[in-house]
């Protein structure tokens, strides 16, 4: 994207990260005959800056500091916007400085097929673990065939990344649950891909939105699922609230991830009325849970 605009239709790419690490499960043994039956909690909680855009384009270096202020440990950069004005190595400066890590970057679809083999450099220079392809353009709306073409693209630059030591990952959109000439696209994408060279970021709040089962689609796919966007829903879902409001069972589906430890999770509510605040409340949310 070469404009600010909605996430949905991210159309561009800026570069920009820090050493990244993930949400990571702590747990203790339970019970005194030594069983294996453990509690635990998130000890990484990572933040979207899609979720904090308004005061990250106001002041990129204050809205991080208060995120860390917070308690996160981890944000996911968006390589859009012109890197809220700043450059990667001002980026890189300040989450140095702050003690943030940025395990992924969201990307337009176009990166995959221009300078690719430097954007993945500048992922591993900056520490990336994922990029991440947050939506695909229009015309996969209406043909299942695009979905083949970007699925065949996504293992051309999959494998490259690969070799880089990055994942590319798709994230999905609310949409991504409508059949597209009478198929689900996200699964013709899934069994189109290499698992070995791509892999997919659930966002639990889109899949609710757009009327999908995040719990069965887990139970399908755990093993594609290389890191999640946190985010509620109001009872008719049809938008995004705080964690701590919203119906659906976020302990249950966090408690039911294979190896969570080893998979980023980012809180993304998109249309918080004060950003920093829903922030806060979302991060002391996760922080309470006991998994």
């Amino acid at each position: 994207m070469t404009n600010p605009m909605p996430r949905r239709s991210f159309l561009a790419a800026l570069g920009t990260g820090a050493l990244g690490a993930g949400a990571m499960l702590s747990s203790r043994a339970a019970g005194a005959s030594g069983a294996a039956a453990n509690a635990g909690r998130l000890d990484r909680i990572g933040l979207e800056l899609y979720a904090v855009r308004k005061a990250m384009k106001e002041n990129p270096e204050k809205t991080l500091a208060a995120i860390r202020a917070i308690g996160y440990t981890d944000v996911e950069l968006l390589w859009s916007f012109k890197n809220f004005d700043r450059s990667p190595s001002q980026v890189k400066a300040t989450l140095k400085a702050e003690g943030l890590t940025a395990t992924s970057a969201h990307i337009a679809p176009e990166t995959l097929l221009s300078e690719w083999s430097e954007s993945l450099r500048t992922a591993k220079l900056l520490g990336h673990q994922y990029l991440v392809v947050p939506s695909l353009p229009s015309e996969t709306k209406r043909s299942i065939n695009a979905w083949k073409i970007w699925a065949d693209r996504f293992n051309v630059a999959g494998e490259e990344a690969r070799r880089a030591g990055i994942w590319l990952a798709l994230h999905n959109e609310p949409d991504h649950q409508r059949k597209v000439e009478g198929e689900f696209p996200l699964e013709l994408f899934l069994k189109r891909t290499e698992p070995k060279f791509v892999r997919f970021q659930l966002d639990v709040g889109n899949m609710l939105m757009g009327g999908g089962d995040p719990l069965d689609f887990l139970s399908r796919y755990k093993d594609r699922i290389g890191s999640f966007h946190l985010k509620n829903v109001v009872a008719d879902h049809i938008k995004d609230t705080e964690l701590s409001a919203g119906t659906f069972d976020l302990r249950a589906f966090l408690a039911a991830v294979p190896d969570l430890a080893k998979k980023p999770c980012f809180v993304e509510q998109e249309g918080a009325a004060d950003e920093l605040a829903s922030a806060k409340a979302n991060f002391e949310y996760l922080r309470g849970l006991n998994l």
